[in-house]
């Protein structure tokens, strides 16, 4: 899907086709959309990267076209098991054309376009990519927080649980941990590039800019460090609390065993065909029950003093 965009002082305007000074934004781009792109002067090279899904963050230069990429966090559908990953990103810049891909549909456009520039002036293009790393660091928070609520709702769930499930749950919620702390350090990193000025114009309201963008990918990054040393330790803990309730479990079955197996024991006894003492007695079945509910609260007060039950 492709959108075309005017852009003006009082915001964008959606038109049919490309004129100089437009945006595009395309989703998942297709043949049709990549030749269109391709005939506003977008570097055949730059299109191939756009449509890899395994595309690296980066920022690349030829000639006057400047192609950045950096991956967004989503959320996964329902059947996959890690619940959150990264999607590469493209922008490109070209001098009177630019150009925003998402290579699948995060929902990138609504979120860039209060961000959109007035005009393609270097000053605007510059702070129109500030704006989307800017934004990135929020989404990353975002996400973040999504995973802390998740896994404070699991601990109950943990403490009581006698499965692996939650365990390996925490596992998947850690794989997109990674995800993200990949992707935000390759962005401080390209960040870093960028105030190079080998790529952008630079004034110093936009090194400003820069300076708090980067303090928001470096707390995201913080808060994936946090998330991830909470969620190995949570882990490692859990583990041994499943492994501590089946063991109750299994003391508490021994323990019932061993109380059952007194009466069971007795009855077997004088169950058998030969002579016993008292078995004569017209009152031993009542003496052999009192006898064996003697013996098992007996062995309950020794396995309860020793905590077994």
């Amino acid at each position: 899907m492709l959108k075309v965009l005017r852009l003006t002082e009082g915001g964008t305007t959606e038109i049919d086709s490309m004129k100089p000074g437009s945006w595009m934004h395309c989703v998942a781009p297709t043949e049709s959309d990549l030749e269109q792109l391709q005939a506003g002067g977008v570097p055949p090279e730059f299109l191939s990267h756009m449509l890899d899904l395994r595309e690296r963050t980066r920022v690349v230069r030829r000639g006057e076209a400047i192609h950045i990429v950096i991956h967004l966090p989503y959320a996964l559908d329902k059947p996959s098991k890690i619940p959150f990953a990264t999607a590469p990103v493209s922008l490109i810049l070209l001098p009177e054309l630019m150009v925003s891909s998402e290579s699948r549909d995060m929902g990138l456009f609504e979120k860039l376009t209060p961000y959109a520039p007035p005009k393609l002036g270097e000053s605007e293009k510059t702070r129109f990519v500030l704006s989307t790393l800017l934004l990135a660091a929020s989404e990353y928070l975002a996400y973040l927080q999504a995973i802390n609520l998740t896994v404070d709702e699991a601990e109950d769930r943990l403490q009581r649980s006698l499965r692996n499930r939650e365990v390996l749950e925490l596992l998947n919620y850690q794989k997109s941990l990674v995800f993200f702390s990949t992707a935000l350090n390759s962005i401080e990193a390209m960040v870093e590039k960028l105030r190079k000025g080998e790529f952008l114009s630079w004034s110093p309201a936009e090194m400003e800019l820069a300076e708090d963008v980067l303090i928001e990918i470096r707390q995201a990054m913080y808060q994936v460090d946090i998330a991830q040393n909470i969620l190995t330790q949570m882990m490692d803990a859990f583990a041994s609390i499943v492994s501590n309730n089946l063991n109750t479990v299994m003391k508490f079955l021994a323990a019932v065993t061993i109380v059952i197996s007194v009466p069971m024991l007795i009855a077997s006894i004088y169950g058998m065909n030969v002579p016993l003492p008292g078995s004569s007695n017209p009152q031993s079945f009542g003496w052999l029950i009192v006898l064996s509910v003697f013996l098992s609260a007996l062995v309950i007060v020794l396995l309860r003093s020793r905590d077994w039950l």
